[in-house]
């Protein structure tokens, strides 16, 4: 992940704000790994996930419980992961669709009301980072 968002700050595919933020989002995620060990059951780009659904707060963890959301971080990279093109970051309409695809899922699962839209702005910069990879 991280020399993928390097390559596309040399191709100038992101802009030095964005790249800051992913490397950000990189090392915070690594560091959240390697502080709780590897969830069992999680791939590697569903575990940033996890950490973004659970939050600091672990409000999420005390009202879904710790089964749900791993199956939830599950969900969401695999609607990212259909739903991402090459240049959807760019486009409003797709990144609107993967926006409301996100919301459902928060939704349907139970996700708190009071941490979705900080939920659904986290996964959606989660899946810019990850989609490198994917298209």
């Amino acid at each position: 992940m991280l020399k993928a968002t390097i390559r596309k700050y040399q191709s100038r595919s992101i802009d030095a704000a964005r790249f800051i933020l992913s490397l950000i989002a990189h090392a915070k995620s690594r560091l959240d790994a390697r502080d709780r060990g590897a969830m069992p059951g999680l791939t590697q780009e569903e575990e940033p996930l996890y950490d973004v659904l659970v939050a600091a707060d672990k409000t999420p963890l005390g009202v879904m419980g710790d089964e749900n959301l791993p199956t939830m971080a599950q969900q969401l990279v695999e609607t990212a992961r259909k739903n991402v093109s090459i240049d959807w970051t760019a486009k409003e309409t797709v990144r609107a669709r993967l926006r409301l695809y996100v919301k459902g899922i928060l939704n349907e699962r139970g996700y708190p009301p009071s941490g979705q839209e900080a939920a659904t702005q986290t996964v959606l910069q989660q899946a810019e980072l990850l989609c490198a990879g994917w298209v």
